[in-house]
């Protein structure tokens, strides 16, 4: 602590932090033991119900690309030229379509841009790019 004494008429400008710090500890340990009480403040006894089967989804139209460039859709082999066709088809089939792609990590990216404008221009907005974790 910081003492003045009487004979000096200076102002003592130094700002005591300690008993700051005290107040915070304090504070953060009231706040660490009433929060997890402040969760189960209110007891509700929830209705039961019985287990709903999800809405069904349809499986994702998958387009790969493979280390040596060959397009697939699905299982079977195209031609790049085609891609934009095809996806235009399935998209008028089904509106709600989604699409993922993959593509081999030694894949030069112009290629994965060129399926991925392909699959702009067929109009289909939900698509997903597949990587490995």
């Amino acid at each position: 602590m910081a003492f003045s004494t009487q004979d000096s008429d200076e102002v003592l400008s130094e700002i005591n932090v300690t008993p700051l710090v005290d107040v915070m500890l304090v504070l953060l340990v009231v706040f660490i033991v009433t929060a997890p009480l402040l969760t189960n403040a209110i007891p509700i006894n929830l209705p039961k119900t019985e287990a709903v089967a999800p809405p069904e989804q349809k499986d994702p139209l998958v387009v790969s690309l493979d280390g040596a460039g060959t397009l697939f859709l699905g299982k079977e082999e195209i031609q790049p030229e085609q891609l934009e066709g095809r996806l235009a088809d399935a998209k008028a089939r089904d509106a709600e379509l989604r699409v993922q792609l993959q593509a081999d990590d030694g894949v030069n990216y112009g290629e994965v841009a060129r399926a991925m404008a392909a699959i702009e221009r067929a109009g289909i907005t939900r698509l997903a790019v597949i990587t490995a974790r």
